[in-house]
């Protein structure tokens, strides 16, 4: 770490291969807490590279407890950070993909920078959420969903976290957790906290051989597709295809912009609520937004072959009620899976 170190306090850019290395230290806790504070505050002030990133993202993959999951299996994630105070966007479309027949692996966690994270609203609405690598796959097979809560999947970053906390800055691990589900998703909508941030986390996955990707960050700030502004959607949907940039607005798909306070929400009992609203076929803004993002999520799939595909299959998934089926689908398959194994 002494060598990496002294690069970075020289301005020195990292190789794919001295980022990895430098995580494989950190993650087998081999760094020491002050190694590892200057390595992220190094990182992030001089400003982390593509390279840099796609090595540490491959490392944080090696260390994941892994899930077994079908090849076309998707996530639908975002990092959070955006302070928007909407209620759990990407959650709600998870089910509205898995009731349009989608295989979803959620990777998610608690709320931190927002009232309500994926593992709150879920644990609101009855799904247990302390599953390990059997329950999940018990309900990948028999829900077609999963919740995969990072702390049990990434159980490495024990070494890490106490330093993140004390820092109380973003680091490059803000970046990370989005790209390294566990159950080794190629397909994914991920949503940022910035522009610039959406752009580095889409080449980050298209380096990484991901196989159709949407990264979108909103001119609101939000880290979801919006229905208050143009959203910026970095997208590419075969490997090795070039990555397209493209400005998508809710009225080109035929939904009504609405001003930001018709999709807050609250705590995770209060967005559970607003979740189960939607699914049972709610008219209004949150539906919109849920639309929005599961039309390019189910594109991503490989369901639809066009976002407005996407969008019109999600309204006949919550139309029909298999969107909500498949929530008390995953409510019945998690409280049966097989419990988390403590060491």
């Amino acid at each position: 770490m002494k060598d990496l170190l002294t690069k970075l306090v020289e301005h020195r850019p990292l190789t794919r291969d001295d980022a990895a290395g430098a995580m494989q230290e950190m993650l087998s806790g081999n760094a020491s807490p002050e190694q590892i504070a200057g390595f992220l505050l190094g990182i992030r002030a001089r400003g982390e590279t593509l390279d840099e990133l796609v090595g540490m993202t491959q490392t944080m993959r090696e260390f994941a407890v892994p899930v077994l999951a079908p090849a076309h299996a998707i996530d639908i994630v975002g990092t959070g950070g955006d302070r928007s105070g909407s209620f759990n966007v990407s959650t709600t479309t998870a089910f509205v993909c898995a009731g349009a027949g989608a295989i979803v692996a959620k990777h998610g966690n608690r709320s931190v920078s927002s009232k309500s994270g994926a593992f709150d609203v879920l644990s609101a609405l009855g799904v247990q959420t302390n599953l390990g690598k059997a329950g999940a796959e018990y309900c990948l097979e028999h829900a077609g969903m999963a919740f995969l809560f990072a702390p049990f999947f990434h159980p490495a970053m024990k070494h890490v976290q106490p330093v993140r906390i004390k820092l109380g800055v973003r680091s490059a691990f803000n970046i990370l957790g989005p790209l390294c589900n566990p159950a080794g998703v190629k397909r994914q909508l991920v949503g940022a906290f910035s522009l610039d941030v959406a752009r580095m986390m889409v080449e980050i996955l298209h380096a990484l051989g991901s196989e159709s990707i949407a990264c979108v960050h909103a001119d609101d700030g939000m880290d979801e597709c919006s229905i208050s502004s143009p959203t910026t959607l970095f997208s590419f949907y075969a490997a090795g295809d070039p990555i397209l940039e493209e400005t998508i607005t809710p009225e080109q798909f035929g939904l009504e912009r609405a001003p930001h306070e018709a999709i807050l929400g609250g705590n995770g009992n209060r967005n559970a609520v607003i979740l189960r609203e939607i699914l049972s076929g709610q008219a209004g803004a949150p539906r919109d937004i849920v639309l929005f993002n599961a039309g390019i999520a189910l594109r991503c799939a490989g369901s639809a072959s066009s976002i407005e595909e996407g969008i019109a299959q999600a309204a006949e998934s919550i139309d029909s009620g298999k969107a909500l089926a498949a929530l008390d689908g995953l409510i019945r398959a998690s409280q049966d899976a097989p419990p988390l194994e403590v060491a």
